[in-house]
């Protein structure tokens, strides 16, 4: 007898918002967009108060603006977002046997089997108060039999709620529902459902799979099996990353090479350190520049596996002078490194000395204490001074 799933997904709420509430509580209450200025940039993540107002992600910051003028824009931090996705991830891999991480705040979790000695919608409701509690960030969890209903039904229990959705009652819960509402249904899918006078899922479950193969050829299979929340898609095991990048988008084009060198130190010097708080090594570096019309090289060679920056910087510099043309305006440059193994600083015999690995050990210590950039090169400290913020991701 195959037994009955119990499948989880995990959704933090608004969580690059979540996250600069928890550092500043006055944004509370408040619409807040992250991502570039009113001027500049796409939405990332918005509050829930912004919402209102009819913005969204992946909308024009200067659209944004236009819907809601009092709204508070922050081109937010890739390192603090990563570092509370961290949060959330050690506490579900302590607690559960299985799980898989779709993005910087997206978990799915199955809990098959857990039934004959828990009951998984108690284990699930645990494990959210324990995110809550540890971390102060509001999250929203769906359990049902697969993945489709399990996101559908989270989507439903936001923000900051949970909902199960009991074996045998899928079709009854989503009937009701806008055919929008179904995970990986796009919009011109949608529109060509509407004009066949399909607008709920219900008008979906009870139009002919042969009809819909006819007008979407085999994905209409597909779709009659999401609305009738048949989903076999299994939970894809977590594994680590093979790569960490950051990026900055300008206010302004810029052809200062002053200024493209002092900010790719201060990133490169910000993902080193983070390679060594997760005891990685990278064998890779790569730099992505993006110019004002929008057209967008990339570079990257192979080194050596090292997690110092004293090899890395040189390495980005000299990547910088060979993709970079000094006449065109850059608009956003970017660092990544990648081919990423668990490994601790691999020294090298005839560049390092006591000193310099006394001195990457102490810069460690106090940086991990007491926060990043604490203790960091010149050119990270005029990046701090001149409140640029390197890490943001778009």
């Amino acid at each position: 007898m195959i037994p009955q799933r119990h499948i989880v997904h995990i959704d933090l709420d608004s969580f690059f918002v979540s996250v600069e509430r928890r550092l500043n509580p006055d944004l509370i209450g408040k619409p807040v967009i992250i991502g570039g200025s009113k001027d500049r940039g796409v939405v990332a993540s918005c509050s829930y108060e912004a919402r209102q107002y009819g913005i969204h992600s992946a909308m024009p910051s200067k659209q944004a603006y236009k819907l809601c003028p009092h709204a508070i824009f922050l081109h937010g931090s890739h390192g603090r977002y990563s570092d509370a996705s961290r949060e959330v991830t050690q506490i579900i891999h302590d607690s559960v046997p299985l799980y898989q991480k779709t993005s910087v705040d997206e978990f799915y979790i199955d809990l098959t089997g857990m039934d004959r000695f828990y009951d998984p919608y108690q284990l699930a409701t645990d494990l959210r108060q324990r995110v809550i509690r540890e971390t102060g960030l509001p999250i929203s969890f769906g359990m049902a039999s697969c993945k489709t209903v399990a996101k559908m039904a989270t989507n439903q229990a936001k923000p900051n709620g949970q909902m199960r959705i009991e074996h045998g009652r899928e079709k009854e819960f989503m009937a009701p529902l806008n055919i929008s509402k179904i995970p990986m249904l796009g919009e011109k899918t949608c529109e060509k459902l509407y004009q066949y006078g399909i607008e709920k899922i219900a008008d979906l479950q009870r139009a002919s799979p042969i009809f819909l193969q006819s007008v979407f050829g085999k994905a209409g299979k597909y779709i009659w099996d999401k609305a009738n929340g048949i989903d076999d898609s299994e939970i894809i095991p977590y594994s680590e990353r093979k790569s960490m990048s950051t990026e900055h988008t300008f206010h302004q084009d810029t052809a200062d090479r002053q200024v493209l060198e002092t900010l790719l130190v201060s990133m490169t010097e910000e993902l080193a350190f983070k390679l060594r708080s997760e005891s990685k090594l990278a064998s890779c570096l790569a730099i992505k520049i993006r110019y004002a019309n929008f057209d967008t090289h990339t570079l990257q060679e192979k080194i050596a596996l090292t997690s110092a920056e004293h090899i890395l910087i040189p390495g980005i510099k000299n990547l910088l002078k060979r993709a970079w043309n000094q006449h065109r305006p850059v608009r956003l440059i970017g660092v990544k490194l990648s081919q990423l193994c668990t490994g601790s600083y691999q020294i090298n015999l005839f560049e390092d000395n006591e000193e310099q690995i006394k001195l990457y050990k102490a810069m460690d210590t106090i940086n991990f204490k007491y926060g990043n950039k604490t203790v960091c090169r010149a050119a990270g400290m005029e990046i701090a001074q001149r409140n640029f913020n390197p890490f943001h991701s778009e």
